[in-house]
């Protein structure tokens, strides 16, 4: 940071630098140069003069800038004479270049300007072939032009050369000089503008500089050659534009924009190392209605202001995306911005004419929190020593004879407020303005004697110290010697550059008077300069302090992305989420994928406000996440994101988690009318219904609804209305949700979240085949399945490649045969079929030629969560009384079944209690498999055989009923899922058919036949509202999409409960849903009536409650 200067022009054309460790603003040495414009690097700064020609100041550096010159001279053998200059006419001239295409005498070579001088003579350059070799003189020799030249001389040598060097040097380092006019070229217009940068674009040693200049018919040039050995460039080249340009900005590497006449914007693309210049221009349209009047880029930032001088930020920029995505506001008015080399802002303030600094800039926060006033003062200020004796009132601590001070009557600098182009004229007359707007010195406040100043509040302590108390204070007479320093007011700046300041957020720096690391207004110290600018700089705080309302955080990373084209790879991306916060943001956060294809720069972006759901999955051994939208839940193919290490995985998870959570308003627990879901893994996913979800008018699409992970890992989860929530892990374990409690037990968040613990079995098949040769091997036939396969036998599984169900799980046993099959085993664990695929069975008989054994590895998961256990009965269903949320339960009715099978009832269970207190064991005869609770209390369950069973005379009185009453089954089917919500009872079977139970009233609530609905249906879920939502098995035309879609039955209505059709939403490999907790009904419109109206007292004679 020791080279970082910060250059300013004031409103005169004095030009002044600033060193960012501290200092004094510091005017140039040459007085009478006058300059309008300035740009920096950290190498050089760029000028334009009041006389339109453009300046250069290199920064003094150790290292000399040398740039060789170099010819060659060439000659020709001949029989007479040996070698002469004589050459044939169809040679190449005796001086030219290393081609020998163009001649380049030593008379030729002339300084470019008068800022450089030769070292020395022209002299041979005796190693030009790699090697000393001083007795050849330098030559080399060759057959003819052009061939390959040596050092040695042969017999058929008829040509040679030789190099000669000559080395000038730049003299004007650390001085501002002109550059000269291009050399056989007309000269350009006068120029208005000029920006630099390009420093970055490429990662060599040598940092080559880019020069964009605007002239006064609004042209934009080029300028070319710059490079550290060659400061000045070579020369201008003009750049088409379609309009004129009115201000240009180039960044630190790819970007360039330029502000128009008419107050519209342009970017240009295709700006690289090989083509600085780049390609084309894009439209940009201004922030606001008045047009761009000023714009500033940085290496992947953008900042704009507008002809009312207000300052807007640009997102989305980076270089994949030069013209990024929109624009938002910014506190404060500006009149100009200038960009550091690490994206850190300077501004010149419109009303007060000071140089701002943006506080708070880092490579999170890109658009900082405040301004900061830049509070150093002019160097050359006048210092004098004084020694004086003053009778004071000495305090502890001494504020000296300021605190009498009355500033009432102190008159106030007088700062024109510059809105035009004509302000030259005003700003001179303010110069040489009378003595009330000089600044005022130590010596107007007393006759005679000279005060120490000190930096305090002057309105602040005037009167803090009463009459009585200064009466009572001895007084001593005190010598003091000290200095009084007569500052020289600040001059209204007009221009400020930050390109070759660099300071980061961690620097320690001195121009600014920083006190609080909060927001912070600007300030300027010491109190004299602080007393003058507090008038004119209270109109603008109120605008300044607003810009730490809004800001732009961005979060960058590096992550693979699935390209779901050909060829179909994983593709490494650049990852950035950058999001808006703060009052009045508008536009909500996005996140951009930035790629490279075919080595063009290419980008996609999803607005996290269209993300519907960020799904955990294990693909390619990656820790991946499907990032699910709208467009993509239709295409059935989701943006697939995935890290290499858990820990990557986990903070973007939580981040992106975060930041659809807040762009939907989204507290940290779900509400009681939550959705809830189960995935194949074991994430639990929750949906916050609106009213319009279930609306008959006009449903919300399924792919519009938005699901967010909740921590737990379990195999089922029911919740009803009232925020009671059960859920069962896949070691039948019951869990109580905790999050959603509002009882005295809920003392806060970090009391709520407690160790979660879930063991599950993975399960693999071992295949064979019997031959007549050797019996059952593992050599199938070519139509076979895999020897180790799935349970389908489709995928090939084996116990080397099969994992955990995602990398949260770990393994906590070994492989083992599993002879708890379904069907049974014999001894060894081998089932027996004809074939595959058949029904197998657990014993052999002379026609099965296939069998297989289950083979079992189990695995742990541990996290935390809020979530508490219900011990000790292990279960494998339950479910929860569906009820409106404006119902008032002394006890909310909780049946579920063991993993024995059987029936149990769960007493003591409130809103403030919601896991209980016991369990009731209702009696059965055989055990069952599925149960279901609707809104009136009827209890319906399926037997593990699939009989039907309805509980009868359950209610609030009597919450285990009295007996049981067998219902038919649908003819040749069984059942193995009930779901029953206020009047309908729907069913699936095995062959994944979904029934309707017709007939049920409130007489008869067993209901008279069972109705076929649809098929593909994995599981029912049906709400309070009786609206009907289940898991599809697959999506019609979309055959490779796995199985388990969430599904909503469109239609529903009290006159007609079997709905019409189905609406497929967010799916793959979904397997549970619960939808009991939804109870927010639509607001129906009832018609007009051309009765008077009734109040609520005048119906029935008495008040109607829900």
């Amino acid at each position: 940071m020791s080279g970082s200067q910060l250059w300013a022009v004031d409103v005169y054309g004095r030009g002044f630098s600033l060193w960012a460790a501290g200092g004094r603003w510091r005017r140039v040495a040459d007085l009478l140069l006058e300059l309008k414009r300035v740009t920096g690097s950290q190498h050089c700064c760029w000028g334009i003069g009041c006389d339109h020609q453009v300046y250069l100041h290199v920064y003094p550096s150790q290292v000399p800038i040398r740039h060789q010159e170099k010819t060659y001279e060439n000659q020709r053998w001949n029989p007479v004479d040996g070698y002469t200059d004589t050459l044939l006419p169809t040679d190449r001239w005796q001086w030219t270049d290393e081609s020998g295409l163009n001649p380049q005498p030593l008379h030729s070579f002339v300084l470019p300007s008068a800022n450089w001088e030769w070292e020395g003579d022209w002299y041979v350059d005796d190693e030009s072939c790699g090697r000393e070799s001083s007795e050849t003189g330098g030559w080399e020799y060759a057959v003819d032009f052009p061939a390959t030249f040596t050092k040695e001389k042969k017999w058929n040598s008829c040509v040679r050369r030789r190099r000669w060097l000559r080395y000038r040097r730049y003299k004007a380092l650390g001085s501002w000089a002109k550059v000269p006019l291009d050399r056989a070229r007309p000269p350009p217009e006068p120029f208005t503008d000029i920006s630099c940068g390009g420093w970055d674009m490429s990662d060599s040693p040598e940092k080559h500089i880019y020069l964009w200049a605007v002239s006064q018919q609004g042209k934009l040039w080029f300028r070319t050659g710059i490079r550290q050995q060659n400061p000045e460039g070579t020369c201008w080249e003009p750049i088409q534009v379609p309009q004129e340009v009115a201000q240009v900005s180039a960044g630190p590497k790819d970007l360039l924009w330029v502000v128009l006449w008419d107050g519209q914007l342009l970017a240009r693309t295709g700006i690289n190392k090989d083509c600085p210049k780049g390609s084309s221009w894009e439209l940009v349209q201004p922030p606001n209605q008045k047009g761009a009047v000023h714009v500033a880029v940085g290496l992947t930032v953008v900042w704009a202001v507008t002809k009312d001088n207000k300052v807007w930020f640009r997102r989305g920029v980076n270089s994949h995306n030069p013209t990024g995505s929109g624009w938002i506001s910014i506190g404060g008015e500006m009149l100009m911005l200038s960009m550091g080399p690490n994206d850190q802002v300077w501004g010149v303030g419109s009303d007060d004419r000071t140089v701002y600094f943006r506080h708070g800039v880092t490579a999170t926060e890109v658009t900082g929190r405040s301004w900061v006033a830049v509070s150093a003062q002019l160097d050359g200020s006048a210092s004098t020593n004084h020694s004086s004796v003053f009778a004071g009132e000495v305090t502890t601590p001494s504020q000296g004879s300021v605190l009498g001070c009355d500033d009432t009557d102190i008159p106030k600098p007088r700062v024109p407020k510059i809105t035009s182009d004509s302000f030259i004229s005003a700003l001179v007359s303010d110069r040489s303005a009378p003595s009330d707007s000089s600044v005022l010195s130590p010596s107007s406040l007393s006759d005679g004697s000279e005060t120490p100043w000190s930096n305090v509040d002057l309105e602040e302590m005037k009167g803090s110290v009463p009459s009585s108390t200064r009466s009572s204070v001895a007084t001593y007479p005190i010598e003091l010697q000290h200095n009084t320093v007569v500052q020289e007011e600040l001059p209204p700046w007009a221009w400020v550059t930050g390109g070759g300041c660099d300071i980061s957020s961690s620097s320690h720096v001195d121009l600014f008077n920083i006190s609080d690391p909060g927001p912070l207004s600007p300030s300027i110290t010491p109190a004299l300069s602080a007393l003058d600018t507090d008038t004119r700089t209270r109109g603008a705080q109120r605008e300044r302090d607003a810009s730490v309302e809004k800001s732009v955080r961005v979060t960058r990373g590096c992550m693979c992305w699935w390209r779901d084209w050909t060829p179909h790879q994983w593709e490494d991306v650049s990852v950035t989420l950058e999001q808006v916060t703060g009052a009045g943001a508008q536009t909500g956060d996005v996140l951009y994928l930035y790629y490279t294809h075919d080595q063009e720069k290419k980008y996609v972006y999803a607005v996290i406000k269209e993300v519907t759901a960020l799904v955990p999955v294990f693909r390619d051994s990656l820790y991946t996440m499907a990032v699910y939208t709208p467009e993509r839940t239709k295409q059935r193919c989701p943006i697939l994101l995935a890290t290499p290490s858990q820990q990557d995985f986990n903070t973007w998870l939580s981040l992106l988690n975060e930041s659809c959570c807040a762009s939907r308003g989204l507290g940290e627990h779900p509400s009681k009318q939550a959705m809830w879901a189960v995935t194949c893994k074991g994430d639990v996913m929750v949906h916050e219904p609106s009213p319009s979800l279930e609306a008959p008018a006009q449903y919300l699409p399924c792919e519009h609804m938005f699901w967010r992970q909740v921590p737990a890992h379990l195999l089922c989860v029911e919740s009803n209305s009232l925020g009671v929530v059960w859920g069962i892990a896949h070691d039948h374990t019951a869990w109580v949700y905790t999050g959603g409690s509002r009882g005295p037990s809920a003392q806060g968040n970090e009391n709520l979240n407690q160790a979660i613990s879930d063991v599950r079995s993975v399960y693999i098949y071992e295949n064979q085949r019997w031959n007549p040769m050797t019996g059952y091997t593992d050599k199938g036939l070519p139509t076979d399945r895999y020897m180790w396969s799935d349970a389908s036998g489709l995928r090939e599984c084996t116990k080397d490649n099969t994992r955990p169900p995602s990398p949260q799980w770990t393994w906590v046993s070994d492989w083992a045969v599993d002879f708890g099959v379904p069907g049974g085993t014999d001894k060894e664990g081998w089932q027996y079929a004809a074939d595959f695929p058949v029904t197998f069975h657990g014993y052999k008989t002379i026609k099965d030629f296939v069998r297989r054994r289950r083979w079992a590895r189990k695995c742990k998961i541990s996290l935390t969560g809020p979530w508490q256990k219900v011990p000790p009965i292990a279960l494998t269903d339950v479910t929860v009384l569906p009820c409106l949320a404006q119902c008032s339960l002394e006890q909310v009715p909780v049946w579920a079944i063991s993993e024995k099978g059987d029936v149990l009832c769960r007493l003591g269970v409130t809103t403030n209690n919601p896991s209980g207190n016991s369990w009731l064991h209702v009696g059965t005869d055989q055990p069952f498999k599925s149960i279901c609770i609707g809104g009136g209390h009827q209890v319906w369950a399926i037997a593990r055989d699939g009989a039907v069973f309805y509980r009868g005379s359950v209610s609030a009185h009597n919450p285990a009923g009295e007996c049981w009453y067998h219902i038919p089954s649908p003819p040749k089917q069984t059942l193995r899922q009930v779901s029953v919500g206020r009047t309908s009872v729907y069913a699936v079977d095995e062959n994944s058919n979904l029934w309707y139970r017709q007939g049920l009233t409130p007489s008869y609530p067993q209901g008279s036949a069972w109705e076929l609905i649809s098929s593909n249906v994995c599981k029912v879920s049906v709400g309070p509202l009786d609206q009907v939502w289940i898991i599809a098995d697959k999506v019609p035309g979309y055959p490779s999409e796995s199985s388990g879609t969430v599904c909503h039955r469109l239609g529903v209505k009290p006159m007609q409960p079997k709905g019409l059709s189905w609406d497929f939403g967010i799916g793959g490999r979904w397997e549970h849903l619960s939808v009991r907790g939804n109870s927010i009904e639509a607001q129906r419109v009832a018609p007009r009536s051309p009765m008077p109206s009734r109040t609520q007292s005048q119906v029935n004679g008495n008040a109607v409650g829900c």
